[in-house]
C-alpha cells in the first residue's frame, strides 16, 4: 500500500498548529498560575495536616479519604487569573484536538494504527497527557496545574518533530499485528496519567515542603512562591495516589499482553530483552508505591520520591532504551 503523502504532510501541519495552541496555553496558565492564590493559607494547612495525621495515627481511617472537602474547587480560587486560565484551558483543548487529528492523518496516510515508531508514540504520548488532562479539568478546577501540564506536553512534541521524526510508511512486519493496537495503546494511556501523576508529587513535595517549615516555625522559603498558588499538600498526595492507584492495573495488563504478543512473535513470554526488563523494572517500582503509600512509615515525601522514580524508569525506557541500547524490540524508527 502506497502512503498518501498529502494526508502526511497535513498530519505535520496539525502538530505545527498543535505546539502553536500549547505555546499560548503555557503562557496563559503561568499568567493564571501567578494570580492565583489558595483559600487557606499555608500555616492553616499545615496545621490542618498535622492535626490530621495525628487522627490517622489512632485511628483506622484510611489515606485515601480527603483531608478537605472536596467541594473547595481543589482549594483554589484563581481571582484575577480566572479569565488567562481559561484562555489556558481553551487552547489546551484545541491543541488536543490538533494532535489527535494529527495521529488520525498520519494513520490513514499509511492505512494503519499510528504507534508504529517512536515518532508517532510520542505524539500519542502528547494526546495522551493533554487528553487525561483535559478530561480531569470538566469535574474539578484544575487550571492551577495547566502550565505544569502544557511544558511537558510542548517539550514532547518539539523532541518528536526535531529529533524523533520519521516520514510515514507502513509497518516492519513484526510490528504487523492486533496487538500492536491493544499492548502500546494501553502503554500510551499509562504513559499519560503517570506524567500527570509524576507532576502532582512533584508539586506535592513543593507543597509539603513549605507547609512543613511552617510547622517547624521557620518561613516558607523558595518553595513557597508555587505552594501559595497550589492546593494543600494533603490533596496533592491524594490526588496523585488515585491517579496511580487506577492505572497500576492498566499497566499491568500492558506489560502481560506485552508477554502474550512475545509468544506470539517470538516463541517466548520473556526473555529478559532490555525493553522488557525496565518494564517490569517500572511494574516493580509503581507496586513499591503503592505499598509505600499504604505503610505508615513511607508515606508522604517517601511515597512522591517513589512515584517520580516509576516515571523516571518510564523515561529512560523510551529514550535511553529505546535508542541506544539493541534489542528484540529496536522499533525506534530512527
Amino acid at each position: 500500500m502506497t502512503v498518501n503523502e498529502t494526508l502526511a504532510q497535513a498530519s505535520n501541519a496539525m502538530v505545527y498548529g498543535a505546539m502553536t495552541a500549547f505555546t499560548g496555553a503555557m503562557v496563559a496558565f503561568s499568567i493564571s498560575l501567578a494570580k492565583g492564590r489558595r483559600l487557606e493559607t499555608l500555616e492553616e494547612s499545615a496545621q490542618r495536616s498535622s492535626s490530621s495525621y495525628q487522627v490517622r495515627k489512632g485511628s483506622t481511617a484510611t489515606l485515601d479519604k480527603p483531608a478537605v472537602s472536596t467541594s473547595v474547587s481543589d482549594g483554589q480560587d484563581r481571582g484575577e487569573g480566572r479569565r488567562a486560565g481559561n484562555i489556558g484551558l481553551a487552547l489546551t483543548w484545541l491543541g488536543t484536538i490538533l494532535i489527535g487529528s494529527a495521529l488520525l492523518f498520519r494513520g490513514l496516510s499509511a492505512g494503519r494504527p499510528p504507534i508504529g515508531n517512536m515518532y508517532e508514540f510520542s505524539l500519542a504520548a502528547g494526546f495522551a497527557v493533554a487528553l487525561t488532562y483535559c478530561l480531569m479539568s470538566i469535574s474539578r478546577d484544575l487550571r492551577w496545574l495547566g502550565v505544569f501540564i502544557a511544558i511537558p506536553v510542548l517539550l514532547d512534541l518539539g523532541l518528536a518533530l526535531a529529533v524523533l521524526y520519521t516520514d510515514s510508511a507502513q509497518l516492519v512486519p513484526a510490528l504487523n499485528s492486533y496487538w500492536l493496537a491493544i499492548h502500546v495503546s494501553a502503554a500510551v494511556v499509562c504513559l499519560g496519567a503517570f506524567t500527570i501523576g509524576a507532576a502532582l508529587s512533584g508539586l506535592y513535595l513543593v507543597a509539603q515542603t513549605a507547609e512543613d517549615r511552617v510547622v517547624a516555625g521557620k518561613e516558607p522559603g523558595r518553595s513557597a512562591a508555587i505552594a501559595q498558588r497550589i492546593p494543600s499538600a494533603d490533596r496533592l498526595d491524594l490526588m496523585s495516589y488515585r491517579i496511580h492507584a487506577f492505572m497500576f492495573p492498566i499497566w499491568t495488563f500492558a506489560v502481560i499482553a506485552g508477554a502474550i504478543w512475545a509468544e506470539a512473535a517470538w516463541g517466548r513470554y520473556w526473555g529478559w530483552d532490555p525493553k522488557e526488563t525496565w518494564a517490569f523494572i517500572t511494574w516493580v517500582i509503581y507496586a513499591a508505591y503503592l505499598h509505600a503509600r499504604a505503610t505508615a512509615g513511607w508515606r508522604g515525601k517517601k511515597a512522591a520520591y517513589v512515584a517520580i522514580a516509576g516515571y523516571a524508569a518510564i523515561l529512560f525506557n523510551y529514550f535511553i532504551v529505546n535508542i541506544y541500547v539493541q534489542g528484540l524490540h529496536s522499533y525506534s524508527g530512527l
